[in-house]
């Protein structure tokens, strides 16, 4: 016999009824806890980052309409993938001893901060499951602290442990995903994420950022496309400061959209830094909060197409706290919107 169709109050309709849309599809994980990780008061990446997100979800009533994530410890041979032991080690050392900072006083530490770099890791690996298992499409994490400038043996530019990496590296050892595509469009360019893959050919690294010779870290230029075996799967798009969402989107459209869907991959994570806003006051790119709704769209159509919807997006910067929230609020509900395939 033919399944019943229904559609609204359950009325009969010609299109076919799925529990599947009574389910949430997007995913989310935001914890009090990141707050914990306390940088000082004068320090942009601060716990009022989180606090930020986290009012701005009850009030538009996001936590309702996404699934929650909880994040957990994650386990420290995972994290090895991509630091090795002596410098996890020499990060819990700092905590312990309470030195201040790491590597750079950029990156300061409390006695909280080596456990909520690993809650930050193990929240996108959280993620990451829920998306694997079907529980959920796509999922945001708003994690802290950020992770796509720690190299593998140095702290950077607030990050400590490389999140991101981290999470490409489990989906290629745990889940089997063979081809895995990273789009950072942070502000500034992910430089410890590129150097850990550069020489791989499995993970495709695709960044837009401000022209690396008038911003931190001063790396990210066109010419940087790989090395070796990885040669041709790093893909840096530089934008001139002033630029906009009129210049993204050509970029969009143009290198990053036709590179992704050339590379096949079976998973698609974002490093999603909200830092090119216009009102953040860390660089000078000028992107409208839409701009971060067109761009998630973009490329939740592309997982749609390519990889079963897969999509995993993970906070890096974003320093204006109203900017945050509204950018991150356009990005979580363009991820809950359907998207045709």
């Amino acid at each position: 016999m033919a399944a019943a169709t229904w559609g609204k109050a359950g009325h009969n309709s010609s299109v076919p009824f799925s529990w599947a849309q009574l389910m949430p599809r997007t995913g989310l994980v935001l914890s009090d806890r990141y707050t914990e990780h306390d940088t000082g008061p004068h320090h942009p990446e601060r716990p009022d980052r989180i606090r930020a997100l986290r009012e701005r979800m009850q009030q538009v009533s996001l936590r309702t309409r996404t699934e929650a994530i909880e994040p957990y410890l994650i386990d420290l041979s995972l994290v090895e993938t991509v630091h090795p032991a002596e410098y996890i080690s020499r990060v819990r050392l700092a905590c312990e001893e309470r030195a201040g900072f790491i590597d750079t006083p950029e990156c300061p530490l409390c006695d909280a901060s080596f456990e909520i770099a690993r809650l930050a890791a193990g929240g996108v690996v959280a993620a990451v499951d829920a998306v694997m298992e079907d529980r959920v499409q796509n999922a945001f994490c708003g994690v802290r602290p950020p992770g796509h400038h720690a190299e593998r043996r140095r702290a950077m530019g607030f990050c400590y442990f490389n999140n991101i990496a981290i999470a490409a590296e489990y989906l290629r050892g745990h889940h089997g995903i063979e081809r895995v595509a990273i789009v950072d469009w942070d502000v500034h360019h992910g430089n410890g994420t590129q150097h850990h893959f550069d020489r791989d050919p499995s993970v495709l690294y695709c960044s837009l950022h401000q022209d690396p010779r008038t911003l931190y870290p001063g790396t990210g230029f066109e010419w940087e496309t790989g090395t070796d075996a990885g040669a041709g799967t790093t893909l840096n798009v530089p934008m001139a400061p002033g630029s906009g969402d009129d210049e993204y989107q050509w970029a969009f459209a143009e290198r990053i959209l036709p590179t992704v869907s050339e590379f096949r991959p079976g998973f698609i994570l974002i490093s999603a830094g909200f830092d090119g806003h216009r009102d953040d006051p860390l660089a000078h790119i000028t992107l409208t909060t839409e701009a971060f709704g067109w761009m998630t769209r973009e490329l939740a159509a592309l997982a749609a197409s390519l990889c079963e919807h897969r999509v995993v997006s993970v906070l890096e910067g974003g320093y204006n706290l109203e900017a945050l929230a509204d950018s991150v609020q356009a990005h979580v509900e363009s991820f809950s919107a359907p998207v045709s395939e």
